[in-house]
């Protein structure tokens, strides 16, 4: 049965979708020209409408007004202020609260028009996002626009996805964007429900691969850290789907990562980067390149002090201007994302900027060498050397003093022993060529990694002064099942330290 809510979707995206067809093909002069206008809408939209905007713009002639004139504004500072910050006077933060207290409610509409999203708290805020009904129609236009094409040989037999079986596995206890939309499109689209699918990944990996292997997907959406536990679930004989393709978000995703699960499933591997704030930030191109979806983003990469790096730098933050939602004004919000934005024509030919990713990076650590000098490792290239040089990805290292660390892997199956082994191995290797052989690497095998609730894992843990040792949780809480200690001084046994950072 078609709703009256479909149509109305249908209404709004016909004509987002063309103006994003459209747009894909425009010179930068012509993308810089549409951001300048959508940009004096939405400025002159949240003066006369936010109470909270009102304040900050007043009178000013939007279409002159810079936007590096206007505060930065952050999760936390924007979530003080909520119900001065929408434009629509009947959304209280109250009541979208009780609204999502109810879990029944995912994809459903608040207030019979609206769709909310919660941010994870990944930095220290959980947040609360009312998308719009336009801004929806432009989130979906950019996905059916510009996703790219990974077989071409069966996107031209079925373009519309209609014979795939697609499953999300992920969070799905929460209103977080990915499984929210998962079920609004279910709720849209009835009879394209029986073929899409969300699935928790807090289910015990026996019954998520049984329950995957009935459904049989041709399709998985998922966490680069979540389709790489399948995929070794998929190696181990235990998981059996045959899949067309794999799309990723909400992590890093390696090149290790991406050519195990691609080898794995030998199918195409594709990843995309977006937010609860704005849910299609940018696509991959043919190039295996980002690109920014800039017709309706304003991306601004800013070092600590909130100033513009140059194109081909990272910076230390990244502000996001939503030019798509109107109800709930994001201008110049801190998304938190460490971003490179790359000036250089892309090979593919869009002129749409390429974007590089590194996300909230995880903790540097800080170890101590034999003369008492403190050695700063980089959670990146510890990261590397347990992907690169161990082949291990699902796991957790966390500090536990200035001379020791923590190394625990999730369990697989009959080599996991070795597997923590050779991960310990490289690891040692690492910290001699860092002139830190005193430090002790101790490991241990549990159930699964702890994550936060929008599934979003931490693997580099930095050791807070005065926590308490021995407490359960962050990495599942499970009895070791193996365990492993390198010479040097002996990691005092302990269990990791409070729930994982989402």
């Amino acid at each position: 049965m078609v709703t009256v809510r479909s149509w109305s979707a249908a209404w709004l995206a016909g004509p987002a979708t063309l103006g994003v067809i459209a747009a894909s093909a425009s010179s930068r002069e012509q993308l810089e020209a549409m951001r300048r206008e959508r940009l004096a809408q939405l400025l002159e939209h949240a003066a006369q409408q936010s109470e909270l905007y009102k304040s900050l713009i007043g009178h000013a002639d939007t279409h002159q007004l810079a936007l590096h004139e206007l505060p930065v504004m952050t999760k936390a500072d924007l979530m003080r202020d909520f119900d001065r910050w929408v434009t629509d006077p009947d959304i209280t933060l109250d009541s979208v609260r009780a609204f999502m207290a109810r879990r029944s409610a995912i994809g459903t509409d608040y207030l019979g028009r609206y769709q909310v999203w919660e941010s994870s708290g990944s930095s220290g805020e959980p947040g609360v996002f009312v998308q719009d009904e336009h801004a929806l129609a432009v989130y979906d236009a950019l996905e059916f626009a510009r996703r790219p094409v990974l077989d071409a040989n069966q996107r031209a037999l079925d373009p519309w996805y209609a014979t795939e079986r697609s499953a999300f596995v992920g969070a799905t206890t929460g209103h977080f964007a990915s499984i929210a939309t998962v079920q609004r499109l279910r709720r849209l689209n009835p009879w394209l429900a029986p073929s899409v699918r969300g699935f928790s990944f807090l289910e015990p990996v026996p019954r998520l691969v049984r329950a995957l292997n009935e459904f049989s997907p041709t399709v998985l959406m998922s966490y680069p850290s979540v389709a790489l536990m399948l995929a070794e679930e998929r190696r181990a004989g235990r998981l059996t789907i045959a899949l067309r393709e794999v799309w990723t978000g909400g992590e890093t995703l390696s090149p290790a990562v991406r050519k195990f699960i691609g080898d794995t499933f030998a199918c195409p591997v594709a990843q995309s980067y977006g937010a609860s704030e704005f849910l299609s930030l940018a696509s991959e191109c043919r190039c295996g390149r980002l690109h920014l979806n800039s017709d309706w983003a304003i991306v601004e990469s800013v070092d600590a002090h909130g100033r513009p790096v140059k194109d081909g730098e990272v910076g230390s933050s990244t502000l996001l201007t939503n030019l798509a939602n109107r109800v709930q004004p994001l201008i110049r919000y801190d998304l938190g994302d460490r971003v490179r934005l790359d000036a250089a024509p892309c090979a593919c030919g869009s002129s749409l900027p390429v974007i590089e990713v590194q996300g909230r990076v995880d903790d540097g650590l800080s170890m101590t060498d034999a003369r008492g000098h403190k050695v700063r490792l980089p959670g990146l290239a510890l990261i590397t050397v347990l992907e690169e040089d161990a082949g291990v990805f699902d796991f957790q290292l966390q500090q536990v003093n200035d001379a020791a660390l923590e190394l625990v892997l999730a369990e697989r199956g009959p080599d996991d022993g070795e597997r923590l082994g050779r991960a310990v191995a490289a690891l040692t290797h690492y910290l001699h060529a860092q002139h830190l052989p005193r430090v002790s690497v101790h490991g241990r095998l549990v159930a699964s990694i702890g994550r936060g609730r929008s599934g979003k894992a931490k693997r580099v843990v930095e050791h807070v002064e005065g926590a308490a040792t021995g407490s359960p949780g962050r990495c599942g809480g499970s009895t070791p099942r193996g365990m492993l200690t390198t010479p040097g001084r002996r990691a005092r046994s302990r269990g990791p330290a409070g729930p994982t950072r989402a």
